[in-house]
Protein backbone atom coordinates (compact mmCIF):
# COMPACT_ATOMS: atom_id res chain seq x y z
CA UNK A 1 0.00 0.00 0.00
CA UNK A 2 1.29 3.46 -0.83
CA UNK A 3 2.00 5.44 2.31
CA UNK A 4 4.46 7.55 4.26
CA UNK A 5 5.36 6.55 7.80
CA UNK A 6 8.00 7.47 10.37
CA UNK A 7 9.19 6.73 13.87
CA UNK A 8 11.74 8.14 16.30
CA UNK A 9 14.30 6.20 18.33
CA UNK A 10 16.07 7.87 21.27
CA UNK A 11 19.39 6.06 21.22
CA UNK A 12 20.76 8.16 24.10
CA UNK A 13 18.36 6.30 26.41
CA UNK A 14 17.65 3.18 24.36
CA UNK A 15 13.93 3.79 23.96
CA UNK A 16 11.32 5.08 21.52
CA UNK A 17 10.86 8.84 21.27
CA UNK A 18 7.42 9.35 22.80
CA UNK A 19 5.55 12.66 22.50
CA UNK A 20 7.71 14.22 19.78
CA UNK A 21 5.96 16.71 17.53
CA UNK A 22 6.47 16.03 13.83
CA UNK A 23 5.44 18.49 11.12
CA UNK A 24 5.11 17.29 7.52
CA UNK A 25 5.57 19.76 4.67
CA UNK A 26 5.31 19.35 0.92
CA UNK A 27 7.75 21.50 -1.03
CA UNK A 28 6.27 23.06 -4.17
CA UNK A 29 8.13 25.74 -6.15
CA UNK A 30 10.60 26.11 -3.24
CA UNK A 31 7.74 26.92 -0.86
CA UNK A 32 6.95 24.83 2.21
CA UNK A 33 3.29 23.90 2.61
CA UNK A 34 2.38 22.45 6.01
CA UNK A 35 0.30 19.31 5.52
CA UNK A 36 -0.03 18.11 9.11
CA UNK A 37 1.40 17.94 12.62
CA UNK A 38 1.38 14.80 14.76
CA UNK A 39 2.79 13.52 18.04
CA UNK A 40 4.58 10.21 18.36
CA UNK A 41 2.97 7.57 20.56
CA UNK A 42 4.53 5.35 23.28
CA UNK A 43 6.33 3.35 20.57
CA UNK A 44 7.82 6.46 18.91
CA UNK A 45 5.45 6.07 15.95
CA UNK A 46 2.42 7.97 14.74
CA UNK A 47 -0.89 6.19 15.25
CA UNK A 48 -1.64 6.33 11.53
CA UNK A 49 0.39 6.90 8.35
CA UNK A 50 1.38 10.50 7.69
CA UNK A 51 0.03 10.15 4.16
CA UNK A 52 -1.54 7.26 2.30
CA UNK A 53 -3.44 6.41 -0.84
CA UNK A 54 -4.25 9.34 -3.16
CA UNK A 55 -2.99 11.88 -0.59
CA UNK A 56 0.53 10.43 -0.96
CA UNK A 57 1.99 11.85 -4.15
CA UNK A 58 5.36 12.06 -5.83
CA UNK A 59 7.40 15.12 -4.98
CA UNK A 60 9.63 16.65 -2.33
CA UNK A 61 8.69 16.58 1.36
CA UNK A 62 10.17 17.67 4.67
CA UNK A 63 9.72 16.14 8.08
CA UNK A 64 10.44 18.49 10.99
CA UNK A 65 11.20 16.57 14.19
CA UNK A 66 11.02 18.78 17.32
CA UNK A 67 13.62 16.91 19.33
CA UNK A 68 14.88 19.89 21.35
CA UNK A 69 11.51 20.15 23.13
CA UNK A 70 11.50 16.39 23.64
CA UNK A 71 14.96 16.10 25.22
CA UNK A 72 14.37 19.20 27.38
CA UNK A 73 11.13 17.61 28.57
CA UNK A 74 13.10 14.57 29.75
CA UNK A 75 15.00 16.81 32.16
CA UNK A 76 18.32 16.53 30.33
CA UNK A 77 20.64 19.48 30.93
CA UNK A 78 21.18 21.00 27.52
CA UNK A 79 23.04 24.13 26.46
CA UNK A 80 21.16 27.24 25.42
CA UNK A 81 20.52 27.18 22.56
CA UNK A 82 20.21 23.43 22.04
CA UNK A 83 22.79 21.88 19.75
CA UNK A 84 19.91 20.18 17.90
CA UNK A 85 16.45 21.67 18.13
CA UNK A 86 14.38 20.89 15.04
CA UNK A 87 15.81 18.19 12.78
CA UNK A 88 14.66 18.75 9.21
CA UNK A 89 14.78 15.87 6.76
CA UNK A 90 14.10 16.77 3.13
CA UNK A 91 13.49 13.79 0.91
CA UNK A 92 12.03 12.95 -2.47
CA UNK A 93 9.27 10.51 -3.33
CA UNK A 94 9.88 9.15 -6.83
CA UNK A 95 7.22 6.42 -6.77
CA UNK A 96 4.16 7.12 -4.63
CA UNK A 97 2.87 3.59 -5.15
CA UNK A 98 5.49 2.35 -2.67
CA UNK A 99 5.80 2.50 1.10
CA UNK A 100 8.25 5.17 2.24
CA UNK A 101 9.32 4.83 5.86
CA UNK A 102 11.56 7.69 7.02
CA UNK A 103 12.68 7.19 10.63
CA UNK A 104 14.85 9.36 12.84
CA UNK A 105 17.47 7.85 15.16
CA UNK A 106 18.60 10.57 17.54
CA UNK A 107 20.33 11.84 20.67
CA UNK A 108 20.58 15.47 21.82
CA UNK A 109 23.87 15.60 19.88
CA UNK A 110 23.37 13.55 16.73
CA UNK A 111 20.91 11.97 14.34
CA UNK A 112 20.68 9.66 11.37
CA UNK A 113 17.99 8.47 9.02
CA UNK A 114 17.41 5.94 6.27
CA UNK A 115 14.68 4.76 3.99
CA UNK A 116 13.10 1.83 5.75
CA UNK A 117 10.24 -0.48 4.89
Amino acid sequence: MSRLTTHVLNTAHGKPGQGIRIDLYKIVDNKSNLLLSKLTNHDGRCDSPLLEGPAFQEGVYELHFHIGEYFSGLGIRLPTPNFLDIVILRFGVADASQHYHVPLVTTPWSYSTYRGS
